[in-house]
């Protein structure tokens, strides 16, 4: 089977894996969602987060080296195996923030509240995660992938299933690439960057008070223009520092 075929093979079950693992994290854990609301995640509307596919592909690429290499020989190559995987889950997620934070005037993540984060988007906590995902990964994962690909090969007709996600997966982007434009001209029009996961709260809130029903994959769908829900969003913001001062 192709390398092309494998790689989007592992985008698809990767993306699909760090929805699941992110729509639970924000549920159960993320500062951003005080209220514990289900919140889909990620910057698309569907069920994958692309951050996640890339790592995958990256983690699998990094095995297979690792084991042509004798890398997988010891304890001690495989630990610089799994360091080396963790700094480059590090660098995608950070490369992705700062684009993201620099050009898009967008926050999807926020780790200031971390000891060591650089601009809030990595940190030392969530690298040594990585870290414990890359071994996860290499332990109880690769060989299953192994064995998926083997039957993919085999199954040369679940193509058309990944070849569907990958059609829906650019109408998606482009879907939502035409809702980050508007947040952007928002954002540089009043000099703030967005918090995405906030804005996705604070929308929910904003839907609970209206007695509207949010959608969970179309959660910035309202009986207000995205343009209202952003400035309600900023003048709560402003409510909350002016408030600040005075106490």
């Amino acid at each position: 089977m192709s390398m092309f075929l494998t790689l989007a093979y592992l985008f698809f079950l990767g993306s699909l894996f760090g929805w699941v693992l992110e729509l639970l994290f924000r549920r159960f854990i993320s500062h951003a969602n005080p209220d514990r609301r289900w919140i889909n995640p990620g910057f698309c509307v569907g069920p994958y987060i692309p951050l996640y596919g890339s790592g995958l592909c990256i983690l699998y690429l990094l095995a297979i080296l690792g084991e042509e290499t004798g890398m997988t020989a010891s304890v001690g190559t495989r630990a610089i195996m799994f360091l080396c995987m963790a700094v480059s889950m590090t660098l995608i997620e950070y490369i992705a923030g700062i684009v993201c934070l620099k050009h898009l005037k967008l926050r999807l993540w926020d780790y200031s509240r971390e000891w060591g984060n650089i601009q809030g988007l990595i940190c030392p906590k969530f690298s040594l995660y990585w870290g414990i995902l890359s071994a996860i990964y290499y332990f109880a994962i690769h060989p299953r992938i192994l064995e998926a690909l083997a039957w993919l090969s085999e199954n040369l007709a679940f193509s058309f299933v990944i070849g569907f996600f990958f059609g829906v997966f650019v109408i998606d982007v482009t879907y939502s690439a035409r809702l980050v434009t508007r947040m952007k001209r928002f954002a540089d029009e009043k000099q703030v960057i967005i918090k995405y996961e906030h804005f996705k709260a604070h929308v929910r809130r904003v839907h609970d008070r209206t007695a509207i029903r949010t959608k969970f994959l179309f959660p910035f769908h309202s009986h207000l223009t995205l343009s209202e829900l952003l400035e309600d969003a900023h003048d709560a913001l402003e409510r909350l520092r002016t408030e600040g001062k005075h106490h």
